[in-house]
């Protein structure tokens, strides 16, 4: 059982990761008691620094999940999904290096990085009558210049880069590096990209764990609708997509009640510890620790490693 914790710069946990892990715990807690007699090791696994780095990837690549016959956690939202469609991401910088001068006596010998950083975004923004509705690019000026009067010789951007699958992730990749390039060129400047942090996978939500937390979270009164019934392009990322595809994983949403409030807002963050996000933890807790005593007690181990969309 996954347990999420970090929070974000300014807006708290405005993505609810404080849920996430109570739940996690709760869920701990109550297979604690009956593991043994299920046959069964319950691990509750704190997995750090999801919003940015991949601190799963790391617990992955560890050994972490090696031995872990199935992996779920829940996520709050402000609607519920029991198999959401959650994108492939990579986490790019970039630097555009120039030359300085004086801006206004000398702006004629200078290399103005911040309009190759200005020229990148509106290349991006160009681009996107060419994605599809599943493609997501955004971007910050992390760093844009030290002084106006001084030409800026160096400007720094960060950039999230999100597809569908791994496969449109590297060509939107591709096209999206094309843009710094032609916005170097453009203004005589030279550019470096990096990737920060891990790349994050597409979430394969398996089809019997899914099937098993349904049956569960409708009898606590909170049926929840499948992925393919929602709008595919409002997603985001999460790397329990690359849990998903080392061991049968589940990711459900729970609503908060939260809307018009959405993740990343400050909102958002209000709204977990309302009674409406206290319930998000206790329905999560009882579906997950229910669903795993469920998969015990039928021995359905074997029919693990199915696609939830295939159902």
């Amino acid at each position: 059982i996954c347990a999420e914790y970090d929070a974000l710069p300014e807006v708290g946990h405005a993505c609810g990761h404080n849920v996430i892990a109570t739940a996690a715990l709760g869920a701990g807690i109550a297979l604690q008691q009956i593991a043994d007699e299920l046959g069964i090791r319950v691990t509750v696994l704190g997995t750090p620094a999801e919003e940015a780095y991949g601190g799963k990837v790391d617990l992955i690549n560890a050994g972490a999940f090696s031995d872990a016959a199935a992996s779920m956690m829940i996520h709050p939202s402000p609607m519920d999904v029991l198999d959401p469609d959650v994108l492939a991401v990579s986490h790019v910088d970039v630097e555009f290096h120039g030359k300085e001068s004086h801006a206004a006596f000398a702006p004629q010998v200078g290399i103005n990085a911040l309009d190759a950083a200005v020229q990148a975004y509106v290349n991006v923004s160009t681009l996107r009558q060419a994605m599809y509705p599943t493609d997501k690019v955004h971007g910050v000026i992390t760093y844009g210049g030290g002084a106006p009067n001084v030409v800026p010789a160096l400007t720094k951007m960060s950039w999230y880069v999100r597809a569908a699958t791994q496969e449109r992730l590297r060509e939107l990749y591709d096209k999206v590096v094309v843009c710094f390039d032609g916005a170097a060129r453009a203004t005589g400047c030279t550019f470096e990209v990096t990737e920060s942090g891990h790349t994050y996978e597409d979430l394969k939500s398996d089809r019997v764990l899914a099937e098993l937390y349904q049956e569960n979270s409708t009898a606590l009164g909170r049926p929840l609708p499948r992925g393919a019934e929602m709008d595919s392009s409002a997603s985001g990322s999460t790397d329990m997509g690359n849990v998903s595809h080392v061991v049968p994983s589940i990711h459900p949403f729970l609503g908060i009640n939260s809307a018009p409030a959405v993740n990343h807002q400050k909102e958002f963050a209000a709204h977990t510890v309302t009674p409406d996000g206290e319930k998000a933890i206790r329905d999560g807790a009882l579906g997950m620790a229910w669903t795993i005593i469920d998969l015990a007690e039928s021995d359905r181990w074997g029919e693990l490693g199915q696609s939830a969309k295939d159902g």
